[in-house]
């Protein structure tokens, strides 16, 4: 193994006595910063979900306004997931970090030149869409630590990756109470002022601590081949439900209590992070959870938990109960981020049980289910992030239309229902016997997901 320019040549996670020698200690090393830089990512790009409880009616920006703001980082943050996906095999995982990291002084140095009364809502717009680059660190760092970890740990690795970066999320609200509550709302600034030095340490560890690893290729025909498979596109839907609705809840949390329930910035900033930790936290916990029972019953119970949360949030908001409204609210962000973990695991097992059901084994389906995971995540991540735009319009356009956002949770809880019909129907329900068909070399092969 050679670590010239900290480039590793050979890497076999699914080689036991190389995983327990020397490659575990390797991957968990780069998993460390990778959650580092992604946390630091996920905090800018939600930075417009506190950037919005400072903007008072001197900025003369309506709620409808502020919900465009924050979905106008969301639609950036989302698409911007497609190449970064690509480019850590183009660059090196470590590389790409390092630069990644170091492209999140640009919106948040923006940010901290505009953020005052008189600015122009283009100008805001604009900065919005730059923090989109944000969004763009997970599905880099996802790709990337795809590749250092064997099948049996990609569970519990992906989920900790992406609930450490998930946490940037109620870091940066928790940033904003706390200026808020000391400094007051008329200085934003001061967030922005502690992000920055932050931002070059997470580049300065990746470059010192991170590696690249020499046999992750873009495979363009993997990409192809990912496009053209229908459970690339089931699971980015169901990913939609999942991740879309923990990123889409966590910009509009916020403002949803300001708007519907009279919040001051104080009293919503006290309560906007609480959901998005919780379901942080809890992401890890349900790639582990996958790990053990299978990620398609752990994601179908988990939609079903979400109609029902869902159900006492319409509840709550037609009664204007605020306690009742945050137990269901928060009860969405734990589900979601329960979910999080369970969907990604479920993604390189399904391209692995399409290797079985084609008669690949060992090494040969292991490989071939890295490759087509590897290629298909960075699609879903960025399609499952749309799911957020999808879910501020719908505010915005339920407040426009309603004043409340009652309307946009009966879509949300219709969606949840859609969700747990697909999970079970593609991935957990058994066909009835029938007599075995022709065979056909075009035909699709059976396939068994029951352990997905």
């Amino acid at each position: 193994m050679a670590r010239g320019g900290r480039w590793i040549e050979r890497w076999d996670p699914e080689d036991e006595s190389f995983w327990a020698e020397q490659g575990e200690r390797i991957a968990r090393r780069n998993l460390l910063f990778s959650v580092l830089s992604e946390h630091i990512g996920f905090s800018i790009w939600t930075l417009w979900s506190v950037m919005v409880l400072f903007m008072g009616p001197e900025y003369g920006i309506d709620p409808a306004g502020k919900f465009f703001l924050i979905g106008t980082a969301t639609l950036v943050g989302a698409v911007i997931r497609v190449p970064y996906t690509f480019a850590v095999a183009r660059f090196g995982g470590r590389n790409w970090t390092v630069f990644s990291a170091l492209m999140l002084l640009l919106p948040t140095g923006a940010a901290y030149a505009v953020m005052e009364p008189g600015t122009s809502y283009g100008t805001f717009l604009a900065v919005a869409a730059l923090t989109g680059v944000g969004g763009g660190n997970f599905a880099s760092s996802m790709t990337n630590i795809n590749a250092f970890f064997p099948l049996r740990k990609k569970g519990w690795a992906l989920g900790l990756n992406a609930g450490g970066g998930n946490i940037g999320v109620p870091v940066v609200q928790l940033v904003g109470l706390l200026v808020i509550g000391t400094a007051g709302a008329a200085h934003p600034r001061l967030v922005l002022g502690i992000y920055l030095p932050l931002i070059v340490l997470a580049a300065l560890c990746a470059a010192l601590y991170m590696d690249n690893l020499a046999p992750v290729k873009n495979d363009t025909g993997a990409a192809k081949e990912a496009v053209r498979d229908p459970h690339t596109w089931i699971m980015s839907f169901l990913y939609v439900g999942t991740f879309g609705s923990f990123i889409g809840y966590s910009f509009a949390f916020g403002l949803v209590l300001q708007t519907q329930f009279g919040r001051t910035p104080l009293q919503a900033a006290s309560l906007t992070f609480i959901g998005p930790l919780l379901g942080s936290l809890i992401r890890p916990v349900g790639g582990s959870l996958a790990d053990r029972f299978g990620g398609a019953r752990i994601t179908l119970w988990t939609f079903a938990a979400m109609a029902a949360a869902t159900g006492v949030v319409v509840h709550a908001s037609m009664a204007r109960s605020l306690p009742v409204f945050l137990v269901g609210f928060i009860a969405l962000f734990v589900l979601s981020g329960l979910g999080n973990g369970s969907t990604y695991k479920m993604i390189p097992g399904i391209f692995k049980a399409k290797a079985l059901a084609k008669g690949m084994a060992g090494e040969a389906a292991e490989a071939y289910g890295r490759r087509l995971s590897g290629a298909a995540m960075g699609l879903i991540g960025a399609v499952g992030a749309l799911g957020g735009l999808a879910i501020n319009l719908a505010f915005r356009q339920s407040f426009l239309t309603a004043g409340t956002g009652t309307g946009a949770f009966v879509a949300f809880l219709l969606c949840y229902a859609v969700c747990f019909t697909v999970t079970w129907a593609v991935y957990l329900r058994r066909p009835a016997a029938a007599p075995a068909p022709v065979a056909s070399a075009d035909a699709e092969p059976k396939l068994s997901y029951a352990e997905v």
